[in-house]
Parts: C-alpha cells; structure tokens; sequence
C-alpha cells in the first residue's frame, strides 16, 4: 500500500551472501562453503586451545621451578591465582577487542603476547618476573584467544553448537594431558628452563597458524545486524541461574582437578596410584565436557544439567560413605565428570539461549563463575587439609554444592526461542 513504509530485517543467509561478494569483491579467491568455513573455524580452535590448555599442567613446574628460583609452595600458587584471574580478564576483554579490531589482528597480538609471557617465564631470576610472564601475559592471551576462537567456531556454525562447543571446551583438558608427560620428559633432558623455552615457541606458531586460518575462512565475528534489530537478548534471569550452577560444579570439579593427587594419597593411596588416577580423572574430565555437548544437543538443559551434579552428588557421597584409594578414584573422576558434563552443556546451552552474535560476551562472563570456583573451594579445601590432615570436610561441602546445583538446573528453561 502506498505512503506505508516496510521494515525489513535481513536473514542471517542474506548477510552471509553479502559477506561472500564482498570477500570475492576483495580477495578475488572463491569463499568457501559454509561447512568449511565451519571446519575451518574447528581447526584454529583445535591449534590455539591445545597449547594453552597446558596452563592445567602447571603442577608439572612446581618442584623444579621451586628449586631453580628458591620460592616456595605459596609463591607457585600465587602465580597460578593470578594466571587464573589473567585468564578470565582476557575472556572478558576479547568481546571488546573483537568489535573494533579484525580477529586475525587480536588473535596475532594476544598469542603474541603470550609467547613473551613464556619467554620471560623462561628466563625468570625471581618471583616478580615469574608472575608478570606466566601469570599476567600468559593467562591474559590465553583468556583473549580463547573466546576469540570460541565466537569464530560459533559464526560458522551450520548445525546445533553443543557437541561442538562441548569439543571446544574439552581442548583444555586435552593439552594438559598431552603437555604434561611432554613437560616431564622434556625437563628430565633439556632443564625447565629450555621446555619453557619450547613451550612458547609452540605458542607462537600456534598463533601465527590460528591467524592465518581465521583470515583464511574470513570469520566475522560480530554481526551488527543482530544488534541493531534487538535480536541479542541478555535475559538476566537465565544468566544468573545458569552462572551459579556453574559455579557450584566448577568448585567441586576444580577442587579434584588441583588436587586429586594430594586427596588420593590423603586416602591412604601410594604416590604411583595417585599419580596414575591423575591423569586417568583428567581424562574423564575432558570426555565428559565433549558428552556434555552432545547431551545438550538430545535433551533439555535443564535435565543435563540437574543430571550432571546428581552424578558428581553420588560420587562424594559414595567416597563419604567408603571411604579409601580405590573408592577415591572412582569416586573423584565421577565429581569431577559432572563439572565436565556442565562445562560442556552450558557452552552448548549459551547457543539455545542467546543470539550466536553474543556467544563471546555472554560465554566470557559466565567464565567469571570458573574463576571464582577456582579460588573458592579448592583454597578452602587446602586450609581444611592443614588442620585435619584430610579432605573429607571438604568433600561434603562439594556435595551440598552439588546438591543446590541440582536444584538450580531444575528451574533453566528448556530449549529457548531467542
């Protein structure tokens, strides 16, 4: 009808076929098809995270770094406090970055950044040194790269995102179990000093390989289209429940992922078998993110997540009830499971509940919830073990976590229209 204006909203297909002209208009290279964008974008993360996630290998240094500086227990774990809190200040200084530079110039800084971090960790003659190379310039790159990789995956998706982003997350744990015998053969021949040295090199190339498949699949990582027409919704409500359930997983989980060595030989298990359980648990963590995705992907959030902490519930309450080393183990790796299970799921969840467009900002705030899991109850177990010599204490406080957990998941909505 005449003298009517028509507002039209462009479709998400609309903006990828604008941003396929534009990039023939500018590289005069065919794009490539979405699915390999896709792929693409999967590979950068695989290449950068792997890497990075051997900050979960950090207790390999503890001895020999304590011995080649002559600083002690509470120093290392000063260090790795504040590479924690680097680490989840950089996730929530990418969405920032990522809307007024190009990926590929954050991903090139950031991983840069860290590559230096390690070389002045490397060549470390104190703790000042120490602190600033690893536990600032390291874990604030690894925060930044890491959501940056995040969004680009979530940009060019063609399908559900949980098993995904369960994948994505799982990489974590997954360099850590990688890095860490590399760490202790490599220390064993060449010194800290040189596997230091090797681990920012790899960095490094790791960046410059990552920068070159982002520009290579040309990922936007912002879509102002989808800000402009009101389609981000922050929904608070569903945030806050979604971080605290978080939460009370993460605090549990990373409680086992600190110290599960220490907490096996608390049970009466020798050094070998708490050792072993170690690496074994770490492993189930990593699976369990990747099944998280893929739970999340076939049922509810609300279900997967409510099932999540039951399972991590059972596992201390049955080291509670027997406990020992052989039911330690067990029983750890099924605590530490269920924080797999809600990492992955609530990766995947962000998806059904926001705009792909805002995945990096809402995923880096709810990192804020493993942060300060991080400092919590790992730190409170620590003092408790000081003052009976055992976890036990400890692990019921994970239970009642686990517990509110459970009934916090129940009141997610389930798969959201957004």
């Amino acid at each position: 009808m005449r003298g009517r204006a028509t507002i039209r909203v462009r479709t998400d297909r609309e903006s990828g076929l604008e941003n396929e002209i534009l990039h023939t208009m500018r590289t005069g290279a065919r794009p490539l098809t979405p699915a390999q964008r896709s792929l693409v974008a999967i590979a950068a993360a695989t290449v950068l995270n792997l890497p990075f996630g051997t900050i979960y290998a950090f207790s390999v240094f503890l001895k020999p770094m304590e011995a080649m500086l002559g600083i002690g227990r509470a120093q290392m774990t000063l260090v790795f406090a504040l590479a924690t809190v680097s680490l989840t200040v950089g996730m929530n200084l990418a969405p920032w970055l990522y809307r007024r530079l190009a990926p590929v110039k954050v991903v090139t800084a950031a991983g840069t950044g860290s590559a230096i971090g390690l070389y002045l960790t490397a060549t470390a003659t104190g703790l000042p040194q120490l602190a600033l190379g690893y536990g600032v310039l390291f874990g604030l790159g690894g925060g930044i790269c890491f959501i940056v990789v995040q969004q680009g995956v979530n940009q060019t998706l063609v399908s559900r995102g949980g098993l995904v982003n369960g994948y994505v997350v799982g990489l974590y744990p997954l360099g850590a179990m990688i890095g860490a015998p590399l760490f202790g053969w490599a220390i064993a021949v060449y010194g800290l000093r040189a596997t230091l040295g090797g681990l920012g090199v790899t960095v490094l190339l790791a960046t410059l390989l990552t920068a070159w498949l982002v520009r290579l699949a040309d990922i936007r990582l912002h879509d102002s289209s989808a800000s402009a027409s009101g389609t981000v919704d922050r929904r608070w409500r569903v945030f806050m429940r979604l971080f605290a359930v978080f939460f009370l997983a993460a605090a549990a989980g990373l409680t086992v992922m600190s110290q599960a060595a220490g907490i096996i030989q608390a049970y009466g298990g020798q050094t070998v078998l708490a050792l072993g359980a170690t690496t074994l648990i770490t492993a189930a963590i990593a699976g369990a993110r990747i099944g998280g995705g893929w739970l999340v992907d076939r049922f509810s959030m609300p279900r997967v997540a409510a099932g999540a902490h039951l399972w991590s519930l059972a596992g201390a309450l049955l080291l509670t009830l027997w406990p020992g080393p052989l039911v330690a183990i067990p029983a750890l790796a099924m605590i530490g499971m269920g924080y797999g299970l809600i990492s992955g799921s609530t990766a995947g969840a962000i998806v059904q509940y926001w705009h792909r467009s805002a995945y990096g900002t809402v995923a880096s705030q709810l990192y804020i919830a493993w942060c300060v899991a991080a400092v919590s109850l790992p730190v409170l177990a620590g003092w408790l073990f000081d003052r009976t010599q055992g976890y036990g204490a400890a692990v019921m406080i994970a239970a009642a976590g686990n517990l509110l957990g459970m009934i916090l998941a129940l009141g997610l909505p389930g798969r959201a229209q957004r």
